[in-house]
């Protein structure tokens, strides 16, 4: 099956894609969204690789945050406390997709070697679970899995709490932890799990583009 019958599969269950770039990308020193990657730039990548499986997609940034260009009809919100970490960037991505998708896999903007294969095989075993996560070796993912768009209430109660961690929100759901090694099937070298924090991360991931 060719990807775009794929998107349209996937445009049928209603799952979208949330896309969070408002971190302050301390370590890599500069805007992970707007490093050079294989000709493109880093967000309009991520977004263009999700577009193939998943639609609408959200990008969420910070307040007055700088975006590259976006192809028309990706949606951009803006977290108004980026620095409350993940979990408060997933429950806007989910929040404003409620009556848009059902579902969306959420991603960083900082692994421009994901695969539409791996975005797909997770969205696949969604089922009636409410989240799917790679597992590797008791550490999961969660910015590489998919939930269901209702959970922004819960992402919201946690944080009301004082919670900050994406994995309470794991823990509270009905969730499927995914042996990453099921997954090599679809990318044998987990590439779409490799995120550039550092500046080695992006000089070695550079290498490694087709």
């Amino acid at each position: 099956m060719n990807d775009t019958a794929d998107a349209s599969d996937a445009a049928k269950s209603r799952v979208g894609g949330v896309v969070l770039c408002g971190g302050q990308s301390t370590r890599m020193g500069r805007p992970k969204l707007s490093l050079p990657f294989a000709g493109e730039l880093m967000l309009p990548r991520i977004v263009r690789i999700l577009s193939q499986v998943v639609q609408p997609i959200v990008v969420v940034a910070a307040p007055d945050q700088e975006l590259p260009a976006l192809p028309d009809g990706v949606f951009i919100t803006r977290d108004d406390r980026p620095h409350d970490g993940p979990l408060r960037g997933i429950a806007c991505g989910l929040e404003y997709l409620q009556g848009l998708a059902d579902a969306a896999y959420v991603s960083s903007c900082d692994v421009p070697l994901l695969r539409p294969e791996f975005v797909r095989e997770l969205v696949r075993r969604l089922a009636d679970h409410e989240i799917v996560v790679p597992d590797e070796n008791g550490f999961v993912h969660p910015l590489a899995g998919v939930y269901r768009v209702p959970l922004a209430a819960k992402a919201r109660e946690i944080l009301d709490a004082g919670g900050r961690r994406p994995l309470a929100l794991i823990e509270q759901a009905r969730s499927l932890r995914v042996d990453v090694n099921d997954l090599r099937t679809v990318d044998p070298q987990l590439e779409s799990l490799r995120n550039l924090n550092t500046l080695e991360d992006y000089e070695a991931a550079t290498e490694r583009t087709d």
